[in-house]
């Protein structure tokens, strides 16, 4: 343990020598003074780690001494000893920020303990995070091995996240072997989306998995049924550990009724989010309304539609709501949602569409910048946190909640981090994205990717009599042996969306109840 230098003052601090000789024990450089006059000199003049200071001292008081501490030395944790237990003295010192505040009689092991938590913490969290994934590592392994239905798979993804957002908080390197079990996971998870989508698309509705296309008509509509006013927000791109870092926030204000569902594939935002709108497949959308459909090869906008979409769902179930499509792309658009509020409580529900995370995702690919600030997904839910907490948006979700509306919050889809390119051929008519293609004449390693010739038979529209769908599986993406080296350079650790991933697939669904 490195030699931590504690300040100790209390104008009793003769009587205190047994306490002081404990800690001294224990390893701790102790220096001691009986008054706040003397603190505050050496403060001046030396350094500590962590001060212990009496708020009952003759002179100037404990609080006026913690007050001139902090405007030296604001981070130098202060714990604060008294024999009152005022409320007022209580919020002054918490106000002024004390690490901890203890009431007298104290013994040796209380005032321990609070050294520990104030000094060691950041160590001991670390130490014991670690010990607690080294068991979990062969649970979480056999896991993998076994897990044979999508509730077995959203458990583990749950499972991972958990652990993935633990040790990055406790500083560890254990994050490198839960990363190696991450993709030992979407490797398996892959495999298992290759056997089970095509069932999946087809199954009777009752028998299906919840899915992009069913989120209306088994989530909100029950809601408008019992006569619930709600809002659908949905926030593109937003993966479950974006939805656990945020989640504190909302806290207060909200309870929770957490899920996760299996978007359809391609995850992406023209096909998935169109069929949570819709309440249809893409085939079905291209069909039933072709225009309301944009094909691949089109230049137009590929979610322009999402209103016109929500009216036929609504009308193909012959319900007569009243609501309102907003998307925000920025603090402006939210401020006029906040400002115009009041036109919004005449509707049934409303829906809200927030773009910022995707935003994010293209940003981090183009600027070096964004990259190096997001460079990890520790940083990237960190940049996730921040915009939640500093932008209006959550001064959107506080004036739902003081309206008493439910949220159902979810997403089109997540992202996952790639960086391994398979090589792919495509004619000019070919889509960009790097998780999947569609095509008349690829060219690929039909082992690396999973293909569906038939897109018929999985819900998908072809442009053309021939055309075929693939996607990438795991961390992979495509790209194209035109300038190789130099597009493998610029796409390697950027986050896309596409194809088959926990991260792209398992997605949040969750209903926030206001307080």
């Amino acid at each position: 343990m490195a030699n931590y230098k504690i300040l100790w003052a209390d104008d009793e601090i003769d009587l205190l020598k047994p306490h002081v000789m404990f800690l001294q024990n224990k390893g701790y450089d102790l220096i001691t003074v009986n008054n706040g006059r003397d603190a505050l000199d050496l403060v001046g003049r030396e350094s500590f780690d962590l001060i212990i200071l009496d708020e009952n001292m003759p002179g100037l008081t404990g609080l006026e001494t913690l007050q001139r501490i902090k405007q030296i030395s604001p981070t130098i944790p202060v714990i604060m000893i008294t024999k009152s237990e005022e409320e007022n003295i209580m919020d002054q010192a918490v106000g002024n920020n004390i690490a901890d505040y203890l009431i007298k009689p104290v013994n040796p092991n209380q005032i321990l303990l609070s050294i520990k938590k104030n000094l060691h913490s950041d160590r001991l969290v670390s130490e014991q995070a670690t010990n607690d994934y080294r068991q979990e590592f062969a649970a979480i392994s056999q896991l993998i091995d076994q897990a044979a239905t999508l509730d077995d798979w959203k458990n583990l993804y749950e499972k991972i996240v958990f652990w993935e957002m633990k040790l990055a908080k406790a500083d560890t390197d254990m994050d490198s072997m839960l990363e190696m079990q991450k993709v030992e996971a979407n490797s398996s998870f892959y495999k298992f989306v290759k056997r089970n989508y095509e069932d999946w698309v087809n199954d009777e509705p009752e028998d299906r998995p919840l899915m992009s296309d069913m989120i209306l008509r088994r989530k909100l509509f029950p809601m408008l049924d019992a006569g619930e006013k709600v809002f659908f927000i949905l926030i593109d791109n937003f993966r479950l550990d974006q939805w656990q870092i945020v989640k504190p926030l909302l806290a207060d204000i909200f309870n929770f009724e957490e899920d996760l569902y299996t978007s359809i594939l391609p995850t992406a935002t023209q096909y998935a989010r169109n069929a949570i709108f819709s309440g249809l497949m893409p085939i079905q959308i291209a069909k039933l309304f072709p225009e309301l459909w944009v094909d691949e090869d089109e230049d137009e906008g590929k979610n322009l539609n999402e209103a016109p979409l929500i009216e036929t769902h609504l009308n193909r179930f012959r319900r007569q709501h009243r609501f309102s499509y907003n998307k925000l792309n920025d603090s402006v658009a939210c401020e006029k949602l906040i400002r115009d509020f009041a036109n919004l409580e005449v509707n049934d529900f409303n829906v809200v569409v927030i773009n910022f995370i995707d935003m994010l995702s293209h940003a981090r690919t183009e600027s070096k910048m964004i990259r190096e600030l997001a460079a990890n997904n520790a940083a990237y839910r960190s940049i996730t946190e921040s915009w939640f907490r500093h932008s209006n948006i959550l001064d959107l979700f506080k004036m739902i909640a003081s309206k008493g509306y439910k949220i159902i919050l979810t997403t089109d889809h997540g992202t996952i981090r790639v960086n391994n390119p398979l090589k792919v051929i495509g004619d000019k008519n070919t889509n960009t994205n790097l998780r999947y293609k569609v095509g008349k004449s690829l060219d690929y390693n039909p082992k690396q990717v999973y293909e569906i010739k038939r897109p018929d038979r999985y819900g998908l529209p072809s442009p053309n009599v021939s055309s075929t769908y693939i996607f990438a599986g795991r961390q992979d993406f495509f790209a194209y042996p035109n300038n190789y080296n130099y597009y493998v350079q610029y796409y390697t650790d950027t986050f896309q969306h596409g194809g088959i991933s926990l991260e792209e697939m398992l997605i949040p669904l969750i209903t926030l109840n206001p307080k």
